[in-house]
């Protein structure tokens, strides 16, 4: 079997105490509890459990924005903290979308600047004319005109700065990229606008994506495999067809019970 491109080993991630103007700090958390994932180059991972499951916290350490209290993440077989600057080293080729683009744009910046200075930072545009025209064929590639590049993100629609997210983790090429519930609240017909164009990129670039959500339907159409959480734990793991089709635990069942499951055409998502 060929190496995982991320993987955890026995991954454990307590929450340090918090210390009470009342009296003593609280005993430490554990979110996660031996956590044991992979996730292929190329490969479309989803992430599930009901809110308090640690899977938001999963996928932030899986990008080193955790650190991890027993065990290990692995990027192409070597272990984040082994890494001279930790998982800074690894920025450009591990991204994350967020669920809430407005929190994670900055608001005093233009689009142009958000998209061009990554990769200006990282040498793969030499000067502003080859960053912009990267930032041209992403934003076009996203479905957004040009006039953008001059907007700051509070000018756009939510649906745009999603995009937004979406070109900026997308401009450096990344191997991997986490998406944390980034088509919670929004219409079938934009979640499936951002869906269609999240497995086009995973084909074109090759990259990994982990994608977390509360939306068992979502997960089902778009992903090759599912990891399912229920405090801190992989209770399951498998293909989407064979868990949608078969669920082996009861956390499984109880969860694709409680929610409506509409029958997903193979057409759907189609490329």
């Amino acid at each position: 079997m060929a190496e995982p491109l991320v993987e955890t080993r026995g991954l454990t991630v307590d929450y340090a105490a918090r210390r009470s103007l009342w009296g003593p700090a609280n005993a430490s958390t554990r979110v996660l509890r031996g956590v044991d994932i992979r996730i292929d180059a190329g490969e479309i991972v989803g992430i599930v459990g009901e809110s308090g499951s640690g899977k938001s916290t999963l996928g932030r350490a899986l990008l080193g924005l955790v650190p991890a209290t027993e065990g290990q993440v692995l990027f192409a077989g070597h272990p984040l903290d082994a890494q001279p600057d930790g998982a800074l080293a690894l920025r450009r080729h591990m991204q994350m979308i967020f669920q809430d683009p407005m929190s994670s744009l900055n608001p005093r910046h233009t689009i142009r600047t958000i998209l061009t200075r990554p990769i200006l930072l990282h040498g793969i545009a030499l000067d502003q004319a080859a960053a912009a025209a990267s930032a041209a064929a992403v934003l076009e590639r996203v479905g957004l005109p040009l006039t953008v590049l001059a907007r700051y993100p509070h000018e756009l629609s939510g649906g745009q700065r999603q995009r937004i997210g979406i070109a900026r983790a997308v401009m450096l090429r990344p191997r991997f990229v986490l998406a944390d519930e980034i088509v919670s609240g929004q219409d079938v017909s934009t979640q499936a606008r951002v869906l269609v164009l999240l497995k086009e990129l995973c084909a074109e670039i090759g990259m990994a994506l982990a994608f977390i959500s509360h939306d068992l339907s979502v997960i089902r159409a778009l992903c090759h495999r599912v990891y399912v959480l229920n405090g801190g734990v992989v209770v399951e793991e498998g293909s989407c067809e064979s868990v949608f089709a078969a669920p082996q635990h009861a956390y499984t069942r109880a969860l694709i019970d409680a929610i409506p499951l509409p029958v997903v055409g193979t057409s759907w998502l189609a490329a």
